[in-house]
């Protein structure tokens, strides 16, 4: 996901980040200056859901505005046991089960 919140500021003409954190406090949402800093960077590290919501009722939008999907590299095949694996210089491994060992539980 990537998060839009500068983009979705500036089209509510909010150019700096002590605004948006003056709007939102005034809405009963206190962010430190560290977590405002991340959420208008793009970078967040977490974002509560009740805080999405305050953000989107401050700047009157959707949680759709604030997060677009990215698409992702297609995803490799799980390696199977019998799949040859390159050690960095060294020769090919190949996984085997040893006998007397039981496989894992169900």
């Amino acid at each position: 996901m990537k998060w839009n919140l500068r983009m979705v500021a500036a089209q509510r003409d909010i150019w700096k980040a002590s605004e948006l954190q003056r709007m939102l406090a005034d809405a009963g949402l206190v962010i430190s200056a560290g977590k405002m800093s991340h959420l208008w960077s793009g970078r967040p590290l977490t974002v509560r859901l009740d805080d999405l919501d305050i953000i989107c009722e401050v700047l009157e939008c959707t949680t759709a505005d604030l997060l677009i999907p990215e698409k992702r590299a297609a995803r490799q095949p799980a390696p199977t046991p019998e799949t040859e694996r390159q050690v960095v210089g060294g020769t090919p491994l190949t996984h085997q089960r040893r006998p007397g060992r039981s496989g894992p539980p169900l």
